[in-house]
């Protein structure tokens, strides 16, 4: 089959040479680009055999929920209900306001890259528990919570809360530097459902523990570690390549 191989041009001098060519690129076209590596494992964290159930329908406990609930509601500035708003889209650049206005869109791409991924394998994570419970959310139970349009999902955990966590657990690796203010920034992303009648504030608490059982998860996978790397090298050159000099 070889020798009736013919291939012209002035990178293909010998029939042999072509055909490991092909087969070469052909190996290359098969293998998995790191973009399609998944971080976490199938039913890694476990929500449901991670969380508590929520407060039992019809108990003084949901009856104290609610309650806070809608104090909190009640109780909400324009300001805060103009964030919470804005916080409801969670984008990566809602941590602008902790790191400072050069983070902003096409700056760091590789920051931007790393976040799509985690964003788009997290989802399942976050909807099995949810699907699991079934918890009506808090203005099913009070319409006079009702703000915006109705939620399609559940109620607990808190996906906003969840992700809020994992987002901001992840970028403080990133500018450890900023990492209190971008803490502070992932737990209004999940309280600030509650100031907009979304979430009880056990949905918010339990996104919480989810959120930092998912980001550990996430540290345990090399493929993340390496994307995590880029990332800050990206962000700190100069220390990057002082490690890289010192190795």
């Amino acid at each position: 089959m070889i020798s009736k191989l013919r291939v012209s041009g002035p990178f293909c001098g010998r029939n042999l040479q072509c055909l490991f060519l092909v087969l070469f690129l052909a190996f290359q076209g098969a293998t998995p680009l790191r973009a399609q590596e998944h971080y976490l494992a199938p039913g890694h964290p476990d929500g449901v055999a991670l969380l508590a159930p929520p407060p039992i329908s019809g108990s003084a406990e949901e009856a104290a929920d609610l309650a806070t609930a809608r104090m909190v509601f009640e109780h909400r500035t324009p300001a805060e209900e103009a964030r919470a708003n804005k916080d409801a889209g969670l984008s990566l650049f809602l941590f602008a306001r902790a790191i400072g206005p050069d983070f902003k869109p096409g700056k760091f791409p590789k920051v931007e890259e790393l976040f799509n991924k985690v964003k788009a394998q997290i989802g399942d994570i976050i909807d099995i528990p949810k699907n699991h419970w079934k918890r009506p959310r808090p203005y099913v139970l009070d319409p006079q919570l009702t703000l915006g349009k109705p939620e399609p999902s559940f109620s607990y955990p808190s996906g906003h809360s969840t992700r809020g966590t994992v987002y901001a657990l992840m970028i403080a690796e990133v500018f450890p530097e900023k990492k209190d203010a971008i803490l502070e920034v992932g737990r209004e992303i999940g309280w600030d459902r509650v100031l907009i009648g979304k979430h009880f504030p056990t949905d918010v608490q339990a996104g919480r523990v989810l959120g930092q059982a998912t980001f550990r998860e996430l540290m345990a996978s090399p493929a993340f570690q390496h994307d995590l790397a880029e990332a800050k090298a990206e962000v700190h050159p100069t220390e990057a390549a002082g490690k890289s000099a010192g190795q």
